[in-house]
């Protein structure tokens, strides 16, 4: 099955859940929302829809992140990194809560090209994912690691390689498989970037290239639009 979506609810969430069945919840990454508001959203949506989490960026990102300034959070003390620490462990807990909210059944965790190829974060990674309940399925962005050692951390901890179809394929076949479209090309303004419809059929057949559930989630200014378009070439639409 190919499960197209965005990253977020561009043009409005009820009008986004009538043109999609996934999403990939932001919100998650930047200041996790009361469980109020996350069981709003479940209630809102049909049974077929899906919510992939975003892991909360305390787990992934260090405080001088400026992802953290744009949230308006202020963390006290190490965090960051997959580092067992009291930090992680708080945002690890608020996550999960979510995902159960929503009964998803995938978790995306996102590192910032600063989370280096090292023993150090590999270890990190390994204590982590080692601790945590395995009631989901993780799926992984890195940013910058060969893709030999991101097949080996993937293949040792269990997590599905989340990428971008136009920088790289997935490094191994899993129990589904992940694709993020943040713009092309890659630099500084690839989110303004809107696909053209070489693009997109040339991600149509890409995905159909995959035996297993593949979920498609854009991330650039044009998601909605660009969205609609990809699935529209899917169902022979153009």
């Amino acid at each position: 099955m190919i499960k197209i979506g965005c990253c977020g609810f561009p043009g409005g969430i009820k009008n986004y859940m009538k043109n999609f069945s996934l999403v990939e919840v932001q919100r998650t990454f930047y200041k996790p929302p009361r469980p109020k508001t996350v069981r709003k959203w479940r209630e809102m949506a049909g049974d077929d829809f899906e919510f992939v989490v975003k892991a909360w960026q305390v787990i992934t990102h260090p405080p001088s992140s400026p992802t953290y300034r744009k949230a308006g959070i202020d963390i006290d003390g190490d965090a960051g990194f997959f580092k067992p620490c009291r930090n992680v462990e708080m945002a690890w807990k608020k996550t999960e809560e979510i995902a159960r909210i929503l009964k998803s059944r995938v978790i995306l965790f996102q590192t910032p090209g600063s989370f280096k190829e090292n023993d150090d974060n590999m270890e990190n990674m390994r204590s982590f994912f080692s601790d945590v309940d395995r009631d989901f399925l993780f799926a992984w962005e890195p940013r910058g690691w060969n893709r030999e050692k991101v097949r080996a951390i993937c293949e040792e901890l269990g997590l599905i390689h989340a990428c971008d179809p136009f920088v790289q394929l997935p490094v191994m076949d899993g129990d589904i498989t992940y694709f993020r479209l943040h713009g092309s090309p890659p630099g500084e303004r690839m989110y303004m970037y809107e696909y053209t419809d070489a693009d997109l059929r040339y991600v149509s057949d890409t995905l159909k290239k995959f035996e297993n559930d593949v979920y498609c989630l854009f991330n650039n200014v044009t998601m909605f639009r660009d969205a609609l378009r990809l699935k529209r070439i899917l169902e022979g639409g153009e």
